[in-house]
């Protein structure tokens, strides 16, 4: 099976092809004999009823600083690709939804990756409220009262942007920190969003759980250690590495989430678990493959590529 696909990424010269899950998941379809363009969100436009992207052909190689090669730009018409893969990073605001309803135009014939329309309907921090079980106790709220309240009852807290990434922006907040208010007011006047606070768990000392699943099952994981001093474990907040194997509840967390994945087109879905609870689901450009590959001996781009084959052998038969 020979598919032209096109990636929607950031700029391909700013990544790290040593962590960047995107870079492998193009190497991956490149071994496969896939055809690649690449673009960036400014470069679509909507134009007599059409999405359109200027795209260029691209092939990568493993080779830092000289990691990529592209055409010449040229307008494509996505309609005409076989998938469409959506993988700029956030931050999750109009610019991203914005993509998202474009790429929807095109989904009757062309297979996006992750379903767009869901992505837009799953931010990380929200799509996991709907597995009250399985996360830890949260307020979503603009409201200092019900915030004030929630930490008189829960004492340690964690706030945080509702639809921040990569660590940025959390604080915890000790029973005796006195910076509550000042946080707020920064809060208010950076978003207009709803916080979202939580219960601290202890157990991030030891590190969370980056947990990839593919079409609903999980494929790998990797504990994340913050350092020193740092309540965050996200590798763009400096926290490390180490292998990690499922642990029942884990595995029990998969089972619960995943055939919801399934129903929603998730085909590629990164979850951040700490000590028994589930903190978010990140579906919008979920990273840590190429951490879990190297700790675990896993090749988990060629697991996502065999589904996203798989659901478009699927598509073409009906």
């Amino acid at each position: 099976m020979s598919l032209a696909v096109a990636i929607q990424m950031d700029p391909i010269d700013h990544i790290d092809i040593d962590a960047d899950s995107t870079f492998v998941l193009a190497m991956e379809a490149q071994e496969r004999g896939h055809a690649l363009w690449y673009y960036t969100p400014p470069d679509m436009s909507f134009h007599h009823g059409r999405v359109i992207a200027k795209a260029r052909r691209l092939k990568v190689r493993r080779v830092k600083g000289d990691h990529f090669t592209l055409g010449p730009a040229e307008p494509v018409d996505l309609v005409t690709m076989d998938v469409v893969l959506l993988r700029q990073d956030p931050p999750f605001d109009m610019a991203y939804i914005t993509t998202t309803h474009l790429l929807e135009h095109i989904q009757a014939e062309t297979l996006v990756v992750n379903d767009p329309g869901h992505v837009r309907n799953a931010p990380e921090k929200i799509f996991v409220t709907q597995f009250p079980d399985l996360m830890p106790p949260t307020l979503i709220t603009s409201d200092r009262v019900e915030i004030e309240a929630f930490r008189a009852e829960h004492k340690d807290i964690i706030l945080k942007p509702l639809y921040g990434n990569g660590g940025a922006g959390v604080f915890h907040l000790k029973p005796d920190d006195e910076n509550l208010g000042s946080l707020l007011e920064m809060f208010t006047q950076m978003f207009r969003e709803p916080i979202i606070v939580q219960r601290y768990l202890p157990e991030i000392r030891q590190g969370d759980k980056r947990i990839i699943l593919v079409d609903g099952q999980p494929v790998g994981g990797v504990s994340r250690v913050p350092v020193e001093g740092d309540a965050r474990a996200n590798f763009h907040a400096g926290g490390s590495a180490r292998v990690a194997e499922l642990n029942p509840r884990e595995q029990e967390i998969c089972r619960a989430i995943g055939p919801a994945l399934r129903e929603r087109g998730l085909i590629f879905v990164g979850i951040d678990v700490i000590g028994d609870w589930l903190t978010e689901i990140n579906v919008t450009s979920p990273t840590g493959i190429q951490e879990i590959n190297r700790l675990s001996g896993t090749k988990i781009e060629a697991d996502i590529w065999t589904a996203i084959e798989a659901r478009h052998r699927a598509r073409a038969a009906n």
